[in-house]
């Protein structure tokens, strides 16, 4: 067993694991992910307080989020795979993510890139194969790109992580990776500032961040073809009804929250082509 301290990074690698397990056991017409379950049952954690806390409607909705979100990225990867077999894949900020894994095609090699306290964790409950590095690297420090084999194209995604960045480092690293991998696709989640308000009072308040004026959000996505960057495209999808509609297959209170990212949140998954 593998034990996790109380209010830790540790602890915070578990949640979105624990979402997918979650909503695995609640909606498994549309979610199977028996290693969300897997490493679950690896840890010395009590989870009581926070199963109690995500069995609650509103609970259940930020597990299928999460859940979505695995599926939406996973989507983008297996689509790049689809054309570029021996590509590379790559996790920005990976957390205790196993999407190479669910999109591994046996020819493609796959990059997880986290801070050395969370690759540590990962090492040990998600440990690296043959065609799977695991990376300790602040990714705003650009040494980990010299780390990237992109010689048969590259696929990066990020799953959470940029909402934790301010802007200007946002657009420094999109600038210097479109410069590092010409004819890459970056993929990853984005909402509106109305969005990252609310997260100060979850996600952003346990890392410090109550403030969200300069950090990353995004109203639209035409707002990137602005930044300096060779950017070849940029699209957007709806985070949770753009890769496949579920909304028959959830409650009517998850049809107002879907409605309610959709319009006034506007959770999206981003897509840009380096030229």
């Amino acid at each position: 067993m593998y034990h996790i301290e109380k209010n830790t990074v540790q602890e915070t690698l578990i949640i979105p694991l624990y979402g997918r397990k979650v909503c695995s056991e609640h909606f498994p017409d549309l979610f199977k992910d028996p290693e969300a379950e897997r490493i679950c049952s690896m840890l010395d954690y009590d989870f009581e307080e926070k199963g109690k806390r995500m069995e609650s409607a509103a609970g259940l909705f930020g597990a299928l989020e999460v859940a979505q979100r695995q599926y939406d990225l996973a989507w983008e990867v297996k689509d790049y795979l689809r054309k570029n077999p021996e590509a590379t894949v790559v996790n920005l900020g990976c957390g205790l993510d196993d999407t190479f894994r669910k999109c591994d095609n046996g020819k493609c090699k796959g990059y997880n890139i986290d801070m050395p306290n969370v690759i540590a964790v990962r090492n040990e409950l998600l440990p690296e194969s043959d065609r799977e590095k695991n990376l300790a690297y602040d990714l705003k420090n650009e040494a980990w790109m010299d780390e990237i084999d992109c010689n048969n194209g590259a696929v990066f995604f990020a799953s959470g992580v940029f909402y934790y960045f301010k802007t200007d480092d946002v657009k420094a690293l999109f600038q210097k990776m479109a410069k590092r991998f010409p004819g890459a696709v970056l993929v990853f989640d984005s909402c509106n500032r109305r969005g990252a308000k609310m997260m100060t009072k979850t996600w952003l308040k346990e890392a410090g961040i109550s403030d969200v004026d300069a950090f990353f959000s995004l109203e639209d996505k035409d707002e990137l073809r602005n930044w300096p960057g060779d950017f070849a495209d940029v699209s957007a999808k709806s985070y949770m009804r753009g890769y496949r509609d579920i909304y028959k297959d959830v409650s009517f209170f998850h049809k107002l929250m879907i409605k309610f990212c959709d319009e006034l949140v506007k959770m999206q998954i981003i897509k840009i082509s380096f030229r």
